[in-house]
């Protein structure tokens, strides 16, 4: 009973640091697997048997050959789909919603949204469509499509794994389909035509600047000397310009005036900390004389940054796995080490008096960047961020254009196979992501960094932790207290309740971390009521990749936060309908296709 409560104890802290954030997710997990084995509840010869696992090795595999899909362009025929969509916000949001949710059922999530986000920030910006309207949709269908195969999802693949530890044979490929086809065209159904009313249109989304962000850029300026519009003061020197932006700091020599008044007077070599749109940035810097401080950009006579053969502005959101995550300009030191220079940054709800060389990043920051074209591709792999550019921004790598039918072969042969039973799903999709690094259609450093290492660190940890809440006994003791609830509720009801609880869970924390905690707690609840354990399994796969309503609960809701001008509160708005109806139809498909 110590044991339990040892490990009761340290899933408890876990959950508590994964919802603070204060220690990133991976180490956390790692921490947790540390102290179960210092108290010998996990033998030490058994510590990092997780990182072996089958579905560790799949998920690695999963997102090389998901970046190479991307690199290579393979998907590009199928992403051309968008453009031949109607007219209304309803058609556009169904068919960026169902192109998504085909991607992410043979892919990464993030990998499909990293194809689709910018298509669909120009979609909004060409018909006049507030991105908000667009993103949030996008990302939700990332997740549903991911419902839809074995390797769709991380939780897919864990679940798969736990049938066989019951001692039966693992799902197969399609086994997820029937359930997951029937949530997906239901959920795009919903939002589609109805749920994305519940979107709130930002005030700060502006479809018609010249680059794709909704919300404000914090930028540094600097007033050269004898310039004509020193010596005024800050609602003279607006009123003249006729511009909306906000002033939050004035750096005066070792002097700092935070959020100076609108009297205050402006000096001569004086540096302003300013927030502002794009196009009102633009006309400050033409109509005033004033210079960006971060950086050396083109203008033309209208005052417009020129992109030149050499050089690209583009916009790139900050994914919560990037090596900026923490860090300001000075630690990452952009221009000496990636060649780039920062020349602003965008976060909802801006709240820094800092500079921008002190600003730190978080996951969802929005970065203006200059960098040289032949730089990029490179860049966007180092820093993982996304760009908020077509793909055409990026330089077009011509020996990799011809490996696009490769890729799609080497990837349909891997399903075949996997389906057909022939391979298991790890050994498939390994030796495709090898055959595509022999084939030079990947090379080896973009194997490596096409991994999300974080996430496999905490997958490779955790699966003991889990291992340990069933050899403890655990799961059946949380088994049983839910189980009292059968004295007043049918046992069907055991699979919404089931799904909620992990539900709630995949909201606060990672969904596969959720799927983990409570696939053996699933187990023993088939044990102890006597009925198969599909059923049970099946609820916590389908619920563990429902993290709706929150931003923090997957990637794809954290990436849409910035792009889309979200605030933590609007997810529920959508989320909350939306997992409702996950409950009220995936109840009912379990049960069909999964009987108990």
């Amino acid at each position: 009973m110590i044991q339990q409560y040892i490990v009761f104890g340290v899933i408890i802290g876990s959950l508590v640091l994964f919802v603070q954030g204060s220690i990133r997710y991976d180490f956390v997990a790692l921490a947790a697997l540390l102290v179960l084995t210092a108290s010998q509840i996990i033998p030490s010869s058994e510590a990092f048997m997780g990182f072996g696992h089958p579905a560790i090795i799949t998920v690695a595999a999963i997102l090389v050959v998901s970046s190479a899909l991307l690199k290579t362009g393979a998907l590009d025929q199928l992403v051309e789909l968008l453009n031949r969509s109607g007219q209304s916000i309803s058609r556009k949001v169904l068919t960026l919603m169902a192109v998504t949710a085909i991607l992410s059922s043979f892919m990464n999530n993030v990998g499909a949204l990293a194809l689709i986000m910018p298509i669909a920030i120009k979609t909004g910006k060409h018909h006049q469509i507030s991105p908000s309207y667009l993103l949030m949709p996008v990302a939700f269908a990332s997740l549903l499509g991911g419902l839809v195969t074995e390797i769709g999802t991380p939780p897919n693949l864990i679940i798969s794994t736990y049938r066989h530890s019951a001692g039966l044979q693992s799902f197969s490929f399609f086994d997820f389909a029937p359930v997951g086809i029937g949530l997906t065209v239901v959920g795009i159904l919903f939002i589609s035509f109805i749920g994305w009313h519940f979107v709130p249109k930002r005030k700060a989304d502006n479809v018609q600047t010249d680059f794709f962000q909704v919300d404000e850029y914090m930028s540094e300026l600097y007033i050269p000397e004898s310039n004509k519009l020193a010596d005024k003061t800050i609602r003279e020197l607006l009123i003249e310009l006729k511009l909306d932006i906000n002033i939050i700091s004035i750096i005066r020599g070792s002097k700092r005036i935070i959020a100076p008044h609108a009297n205050e007077l402006l000096q001569e070599c004086d540096l302003l900390v300013v927030r502002a749109d794009h196009a009102d940035l633009t006309s400050l810097i033409e109509k005033s004389g004033f210079s960006l401080t971060a950086t050396k950009v083109l203008y033309d006579e209208s005052g417009k940054i020129l992109d030149n053969n050499n050089y690209t502005l583009i916009e790139i959101v900050l994914k919560d796995d990037s090596p900026a995550i923490g860090r300001n300009v000075i630690d990452l030191d952009l221009r000496k080490r990636y060649g780039v220079n920062l020349v602003a940054v965008s976060r909802r709800g801006i709240s820094s008096y800092t500079r921008l060389k002190s600003f730190r990043f978080k996951p969802g920051d929005i970065l203006l960047i200059q960098c040289p074209t032949e730089n990029l591709q490179d860049l966007l792999y180092r820093m993982k961020g996304l760009p908020l550019a077509e793909r055409g921004l990026i330089l077009p790598n011509h020996n990799l254009k011809k490996h696009k039918n490769l890729t799609i072969g080497l990837f349909g042969i891997s399903i075949i196979m996997t389906t057909l039973g022939i391979v298991s799903v790890h050994v498939s999709f390994v030796t495709c992501a090898l055959l595509m690094v022999i084939l030079n259609i990947l090379t080896p450093r973009e194997f490596y960094e096409a991994v999300d290492w974080p996430i496999i660190i905490m997958l490779g940890a955790l699966l003991p932790v889990g291992e340990a809440l069933q050899s403890t006994g655990g799961s059946d003791t949380i088994a049983t207290m839910m189980l009292k609830a059968m004295a007043v509720l049918q046992p069907t009801m055991m699979i919404p309740l089931l799904m909620a609880t992990t539900m709630i869970l995949t909201n606060l924390i990672n969904n596969a971390a959720a799927a983990v905690l409570m696939a053996p707690i699933a187990l023993s609840l088939a044990k102890q009521m006597g009925v198969s354990v599909d059923p049970m399994l099946m609820s916590v796969a389908v619920s563990a990749s429902s993290a709706f309503m929150t931003p923090i609960g997957h990637q794809s809701c954290t990436l849409v936060m910035g792009p889309g001008g979200y605030k933590f509160g609007d997810y529920w708005r959508l989320g909350l309908p939306v997992s409702i109806i996950v409950l009220v139809v995936g109840t009912p498909l379990i049960l069909m296709f999964w009987p108990l």
